[in-house]
């Protein structure tokens, strides 16, 4: 291959304009696509930025959607079932300006053949950066300490208060090798921590390269200072820490959530924290919602947030832009950098 040369499939063609929809909830897209993005998305696209849509059976929407050859989607997107694909048939690209395609890319796209992008990597970003922070001040005991700080308002031995604070040594495990969780691994990798992962999926071989250490769940649950879970939600996936695997933790191990809640008993962990034998951090929860009763809002041991560690304010912009490189690869007639597979939507959180 001569020097700079690219393969035929990825050489540029000349730059189009692909028709394009917003799909989308219309109260994100102004939080989502500010100026910046707008003037970069006109440049790519043709592209109606007043028409916002999270009905495909309005009867403008039907109409614009006769010539899209790609939606721009994001949360509040419906179901792109065989139904949309009959009223958009020159439909051949999804871009998505969030994480998982799950709620709407459902199998009659993949049997057509429309490719599908995610700025899943960018979502994954501050997932990984709340689940690193709430790991550290975990095991620096920070809500404890200022609570007991708040009580006495004074000085005392803390030292000998807090004897094993730190993150030294600490063992951390990892519960699912995914993006989310690869990205929590690297960056812990600068701190003095033992890291663990479970994963049935990942080899030996990638976990060194991870520089982890593979385990079973049962074994990761009763070892580890910190539990965070970053498996997908499937049938499988399912309650899988579950009332045994909460008992295996050592009393005082801080159990950290930001995959979701169908994972875990709800009850049996609601029992746990209510005893006080170990902590938790909580971004999500089964219900997402808990009822106004639920103990969890005001027991000590329990960082609660509302589903709060994706991408929220600023960090919209990061998932506007990977989604914006995205649609002017695929004008330029380059395959995407961040595509989706019909097979990896099991194994992906």
């Amino acid at each position: 291959m001569l020097p700079h040369s690219h393969p035929a499939h990825e050489r540029a063609a000349t730059p189009r304009r692909p028709r394009l929809l917003l799909a989308m909830a219309p109260d994100l897209a102004p939080s989502l696509l500010d100026e910046r993005a707008l003037r970069r998305l006109a440049q790519v696209a043709e592209v109606d930025t007043g028409l916002v849509t999270d009905d495909f059976g309005r009867a403008d929407v039907l109409s614009a959607l006769r010539d899209t050859e790609v939606l721009l989607t994001s949360w509040g997107c419906p179901e792109i079932d065989a139904g949309v694909l009959a009223s958009a048939p020159r439909l051949r690209a999804v871009v998505h300006a969030a994480g998982s395609v799950r709620r709407h890319i459902t199998e009659a796209c993949w049997d057509r053949g429309v490719v599908v992008s995610s700025a899943a990597a960018a979502n994954a970003l501050p997932v990984a950066e709340y689940t690193v922070a709430a790991i550290l001040f975990s095991n620096k005991r920070v809500l404890e300490v200022r609570d007991e700080y708040r009580r006495v308002r004074g000085g005392q031995d803390w030292r000998a208060r807090y004897p094993d604070v730190g993150n030294y040594r600490r063992t951390v495990g990892i519960v699912g090798a995914s993006r989310i969780g690869r990205r929590v691994v690297e960056l812990l990798a600068p701190y003095s921590l033992d890291l663990v992962v479970h994963d049935p999926y990942l080899s030996e071989e990638e976990a060194r390269r991870l520089g982890v250490r593979p385990v079973s769940l049962d074994e990761l649950c009763a070892v580890c200072d910190v539990v965070s879970l970053h498996a997908p939600e499937s049938p499988e996936t399912r309650h899988m820490i579950d009332r045994r695997r909460l008992a295996l933790m050592r009393d005082g191990t801080t159990f950290v959530n930001t995959s979701r809640g169908s994972l875990v008993d709800q009850a049996a962990l609601t029992e746990e924290l209510a005893s006080g034998r170990i902590r938790a951090v909580l971004d999500t929860t089964d219900p997402e919602h808990l009822p106004a009763d639920s103990p969890l809002y005001d027991l000590p041991n329990v960082l609660l947030t509302p589903h709060f560690a994706g991408s929220f304010g600023t960090e919209l912009r990061r998932m506007a832009d990977l989604a914006v490189e995205e649609l002017a690869r695929y004008a330029a007639g380059r395959p995407f950098a961040h595509a989706v597979r019909r097979e990896d939507l099991e194994r992906s959180a």
